[in-house]
């Protein structure tokens, strides 16, 4: 018995269709971000450029030892301020070496009581390590589910990028912690400055129905926010 032979057109939209769908899914990585093709692209700070996912590279020739160690996370922070915690950015800003690298690393000094407040980081995700003391951290996702623990000094915690989070010293002591980000300049984006010293401001009325509270009590809280 001769076998049936089963021919598809190529002029038909399904194979066409087909074709092209195939050709898209294994040539995909062709269109992700491409690796390297240098040890590294210690930023060039000055540069007048157009900065565009990353500063541009400064010539081999100048670069130096200094561009990949950076000894300004050693110091404390100051916590004097109103929310008890001060920060040592190593960021790309700061660390030229990074750049490219999507890495950055910060540390948070916090005097007993002091707290990060709600905020976000817009480009990384988070891993933070308690050096010091007791902090409580948490995030609170999509879902609005809060997650949070509070972390010993050799503990850690991650923060998937983001998503809404906090850390408050809840120890009798000062309290550090090292956060680091897979990002070169993940960003922050703190909720209440966001809402309430934005320029130009974000209309009372707005603010009021998004709280169900009185535009007097927006206007109170703008108040606190306005320097």
């Amino acid at each position: 018995m001769a076998a049936k032979i089963i021919s598809i057109k190529p002029t038909s939209s399904f194979f066409s269709g087909l074709c092209l769908t195939l050709i898209l899914c294994f040539t995909l990585s062709c269109f992700s971000d491409p690796d390297e093709l240098q040890d590294f692209c210690v930023a060039d700070l000055n540069a007048t450029t157009t900065m565009l996912n990353g500063f541009p590279c400064k010539k081999v020739s100048e670069v130096t030892s200094d561009d990949f160690f950076y000894s300004g996370l050693m110091n404390e922070a100051s916590t004097a301020n109103p929310l008890g915690v001060g920060a040592r950015l190593g960021d790309v800003n700061n660390f030229p070496g990074l750049n490219t690298l999507g890495l950055s690393i910060n540390r948070a000094d916090f005097a007993p009581g002091g707290n990060i407040p709600l905020h976000t980081h817009p480009r990384a995700s988070e891993a933070i390590f308690v050096i010091k003391g007791k902090v409580l951290c948490g995030f609170i996702s999509t879902s609005n589910v809060l997650y949070s623990k509070v972390l010993k000094a050799g503990e850690m915690a991650i923060v998937p990028k983001g998503l809404v989070h906090f850390q408050k010293n809840v120890g009798s002591g000062k309290a550090v912690v090292i956060a680091s980000f897979n990002s070169q300049l993940p960003g922050i984006s703190i909720l209440a400055n966001n809402l309430f010293a934005s320029n130009p401001t974000i209309p009372n009325d707005i603010l009021a129905k998004t709280f169900q509270v009185d535009e007097k009590v927006i206007a109170s809280m703008k108040s606190k926010f306005r320097n």
